[in-house]
């Protein structure tokens, strides 16, 4: 099995087909319901995206509700983002046994009756139990999504424009969960945030129905079921891992015990992958270089991005004392970065030029943006040492995010367009699990040791704690500044692929089948 490393269908003569290269689905770009396809899936991956964040700020009220513990309350965010991670894969892979239309619609009636429940919940039990549900649901339903804009945007001159919009929402949707929550919390309460995704989901089901389009399944196809056990089981242990590394510490006998576990797991995995006819991952897909790049660079990007929104929401709310409603305005900017940077540059860059020079300086802008906020103190203000520091940093990582999605979807055979896209939000996941738990102990650590150093006496302590926690912040945001330089190191080196008006005038070939 190999893949073009430029997979795209040949622009030059329409239909025509490489020797041995399975024919491009040469309707797909004439689909006139294709951008209301785009709005859908849009839709739905912001839901997706949303409620890994929209819950944080409402978790406070939920925990004085439910009566729970200090101890348990992570639980809320840890079930959600342990199911949504440990079965991506398997999620992907349904979409191309089932077919992506009718699992897109399956995560989205799935994902909004776990909603439903958790709203409803009279015990902590039954909020755990829901968010584990909608975890699994999103794992269906964000493979199904992107595999459903891979398909249906095969046109290289629309492709920039759909993964732009797709782009910007995967970087936006945090920050606006911020928003979201925080205005149902205050206005509401903190239900709303989990009920809110009922009928966002109700019009997404009823856009699906109307403008998306079933492609044939292929026959025969069977799941592979060991390596949904090894594959998934890895996943979840590794993902496990790094949430107690955020609070039992890295050398916890759990900790280790869990990220042994893990490796051994997905070492089993990689070689069952090898031997089965039918694998989870067709091992294929990360072989490609351009493709194995992509998903490197948006692990370490999202590590080092996704790790400031833990420490600017504590930032804002804790030292500048913000409601929760004006934390999550204080957001619109980056949000409103994040859009230009991937609708505005990234997709009409990535018609000119290779995506490497889109996401290299998507990077260098990113990082700048972050070493900006190095410089936060106690006393500085929002519009000085903040907002400059979002906008940089949301238009580098539009430009990144926007280009990582595009890049490592492309020249997917149809029927492995799951199993890829379960792979990109995979590593997204996975990156935002290290990013947290690495830059939060990096931040504490640093924090715990200029308190002791600058601490003499008890008088001190309204001065020496606040700044020792923004120093900690600084130091984490420093070394998240760095992983995101090495994101774009690891793209600049790795990801050769043309721009893509080149692959279309040269009639790239599409990606050869198996055997």
């Amino acid at each position: 099995m190999t893949i073009g490393r430029t997979g795209e269908p040949s622009a030059a003569v329409p239909g025509a087909t490489t020797p041995g290269a399975t024919a491009p689905d040469t309707t797909d770009g004439a689909d006139p319901r294709r951008w209301w396809g785009l709005v859908v899936i849009a839709l739905a991956q912001l839901m997706v995206v949303l409620d890994a964040t929209i819950v944080n700020i409402a978790l406070p009220s939920a925990q004085r509700a439910l009566h729970m513990s200090d101890g348990n309350r992570q639980w809320v965010i840890t079930a959600y983002t342990l199911a949504f991670g440990g079965l991506l894969l398997l999620g992907g892979r349904i979409a191309d046994l089932v077919g992506r239309k009718r699992t897109f619609v399956i995560g989205l009636i799935g994902f909004a009756a776990a909603s439903a429940i958790g709203g409803a919940a009279t015990t902590s039990g039954m909020l755990f139990g829901a968010r584990a549900l909608q975890g699994a649901f999103a794992a269906v339903l964000a493979p199904a999504a992107l595999s459903l804009l891979t398909t249906t945007f095969s046109d290289p001159r629309e492709r920039g424009k759909a993964f732009g919009v797709y782009g910007a929402i995967g970087g936006s949707g945090t920050a606006i969960g911020f928003v979201v929550g925080g205005t149902l919390t205050q206005y509401l309460n903190w239900r709303w945030c989990l009920y809110v995704n009922v009928p966002v989901a109700v019009i997404a089901v009823i856009g699906a129905f109307a403008v998306l389009r079933e492609r044939p399944v292929p026959a025969g196809a069977r799941l592979d079921v060991p390596g949904v056990l090894l594959g998934c089981g890895g996943l979840v242990a590794v993902v496990y891992g790094f949430s107690q590394a955020d609070s039992r510490g890295w050398s916890d006998p759990v900790t280790l015990g869990l990220f042994g576990g893990g490796a051994l797991l997905l070492a089993l995995f990689i070689a069952w992958q090898k031997r089965t006819p039918q694998p989870l991952l067709p091992l294929h897909i990360l072989g490609d270089r351009d493709r194995a790049g992509s998903l490197m660079t948006m692990l370490f990007a999202t590590i080092g991005i996704f790790g400031l929104f833990l420490f600017m929401t504590y930032y804002l709310q804790i030292i500048l004392g913000y409601s929760p409603v004006k934390a999550g305005l204080a957001y619109l900017p980056l949000t409103a970065a994040i859009l230009v940077g991937s609708t505005q540059i990234g997709a009409r860059l990535l018609q000119r030029v290779p995506p490497r020079l889109v996401m290299v300086p998507g990077t260098i802008l990113a990082s700048g943006g972050l070493l900006l906020l190095t410089r936060m103190t106690v006393h500085s203000s929002y519009g000085t040492a903040v907002l400059p520091s979002l906008l940089l940093m949301g238009v580098g990582a539009g430009m990144t995010f926007m280009t990582i999605f595009a890049t490592a979807t492309f020249g997917i055979p149809p029927r492995d367009a799951g199993a890829a896209s379960a792979a990109v939000n995979t590593a997204q996941q996975v990156g935002g699990s290290i990013g947290t738990a690495l830059l939060n102990t990096i931040a504490t650590t640093s924090s715990t040791s200029y308190i002791t150093a600058h601490l003499h006496s008890p008088a001190q302590k309204a001065v020496v704690i606040p700044a020792g926690v923004v120093h900690g912040y600084t130091v984490a945001i420093a070394w998240a500044a760095g992983l995101t330089l090495l994101a774009g190191l690891i793209a600049g080196l790795l990801i050769t692929a043309k721009a893509a008006k080149n692959q279309a005038a040269a009639g790239a070939p599409v990606a050869e089948p198996v055997g």
